[in-house]
């Protein structure tokens, strides 16, 4: 019974969400209070402390470093936020991820550090602009976006790529997600993760990877494959065929080494361990 509940848990919208705008919330008042006990950093905290909209504020946020690349800040600001603002399912998205990195990543000491300092995040959200931008049929600036973020945060991911919420690319840097990618809800990517076509092939060529699902450092997963849910793909993998459900694979080429039990969520628990 407690691994159903357990199992369970994880199947539904996000484990112990936060209610609607409760993290946004949390983050103003975090940055309130590191702006009193850090003084130094109150001009940067402004973009949290006064923003007029949650949509600004992850807006600002984003279109600061972003705007290093002699872009525009206002202007790319702008843009974020209509996207944000016309699209409040994408805010849903980000609240899912920021509370998936603080459940995640035990040096996560808040909501407000993850939106400000993890890259991974960032270049997240960044995407989440893009693909939408794409969606409505303005392929140009989605595409000009996303290569920018890419140069800026680390992760090259396509604009077309779809990925659901509470997802979290740890460290990020070195990620590569390619056009027809599928990333389910609640999934945990590390660095130098690779999801990648297998030559020239066109149309649907990149892998799909399921709900629960964690990929370790330095794997590759090409093809258009599957990894099925709660499967769990070993640091350094080159992953060719499909993953059935509830599965560690391992290995150059990547094989099976372990089947789950049925409340182990590798997503949430982050174990890097094979057997």
């Amino acid at each position: 019974m407690t691994a159903l509940i357990e199992t369970q848990r994880y199947e539904g919208a996000l484990a112990a969400p936060l209610a609607d705008g409760q993290v946004w919330s949390l983050i103003r008042l975090e940055a309130r209070a590191l702006a009193a006990r850090e003084p130094v950093m109150a001009q940067a905290l402004a973009l949290v402390t006064d923003a007029g909209s949650d949509a600004e504020l992850l807006a600002g946020v984003l279109a600061a470093p972003l705007a290093v690349a002699r872009v525009d800040e206002l202007a790319l600001a702008s843009l974020l936020a209509d996207v944000f603002n016309a699209n409040p399912q994408v805010l849903l998205a980000t609240e899912a991820d920021l509370q998936a990195v603080k459940e995640r990543d035990p040096a996560c000491p808040g909501l407000l550090h993850v939106l400000l300092n993890l890259k991974g995040f960032q270049a997240l959200q960044a995407y989440r602009a893009a693909h939408q931008l794409w969606v409505d049929g303005r392929p140009e600036v989605a595409s000009w976006l996303s290569n920018l973020a890419s140069l800026v945060f680390g992760p090259d991911i396509h604009p077309a790529a779809c990925i659901g919420k509470a997802v979290m690319l740890d460290h990020g840097s070195g990620i590569v997600i390619g056009e027809t990618s599928i990333i389910e809800d609640q999934v945990s990517i590390l660095q130098n993760v690779t999801l990648g076509g297998t030559g020239k092939e066109t149309g649907d060529r990149h892998p799909k990877i399921r709900r629960g699902v964690m990929i370790g450092a330095g794997a590759e997963i090409l093809g258009n494959i599957e990894v099925g849910a709660y499967s769990k793909v070993a640091a350094g993998s080159v992953v060719l065929k499909s993953v059935p459900p509830r599965t560690t694979v391992a290995g150059v080429p990547a094989t099976v080494v372990r089947i789950h039990r049925v409340d182990e969520v590798p997503a949430a628990e982050m174990d890097q361990t094979i057997v």
